[in-house]
């Protein structure tokens, strides 16, 4: 395998770590963002529904990517390929929430928290940004070289 697919497999590998664990921690586990979502006393009990099932969700995803880019079997560059698509799914999806009418990136109550912004952008902004950006610099890593002629 040349330097260029292990670094792919490599960014692949650590967004699907991160995609597996980082919503349980940072909705639920981490204190000063767990209070704005699946700890927050204001959210009705159908929110906070939805909120576990994203965990449940991305748990499922980063742990079947991980599952994609350790298999012996099938064509790794095809599983590379999948395991990339399937984690692009909560990040994307992180955009088009925010298109829906009546939604927020950030409850009122929560607007200035600091733990919301890094670098004065927004962090679900930043975040779905950055994992978007590495599974399409994978992406160009991995890919085949073209032949000459």
């Amino acid at each position: 395998m040349t330097s260029r697919k292990r670094a792919s497999r490599a960014l692949v590998g650590l967004i699907a770590a991160g995609t597996a664990v980082g919503p349980l921690v940072v909705d639920a586990l981490l204190p000063v963002t767990a209070r704005q979502h699946l700890r927050n006393p204001r959210w009705p009990a159908h929110a906070k529904f939805h909120n576990a099932q994203y965990i449940v969700m991305s748990t499922v995803l980063g742990a079947v990517g991980l599952r994609l880019l350790t298999s012996p079997h099938g064509d790794p560059d095809h599983n590379r390929l999948i395991a990339t698509a399937m984690l692009s799914a909560p990040w994307v999806g992180m955009y088009g929430a925010a298109a829906f009418p009546g939604t927020a990136l950030v409850d009122e109550e929560f607007r200035d928290s600091p733990a919301n912004t890094l670098m004065g952008v927004e962090v679900n902004i930043l975040i779905g940004s950055l994992c978007l950006s590495l599974l399409g610099a994978s992406l160009a890593l991995g890919r085949r070289p073209r032949r000459a002629g």
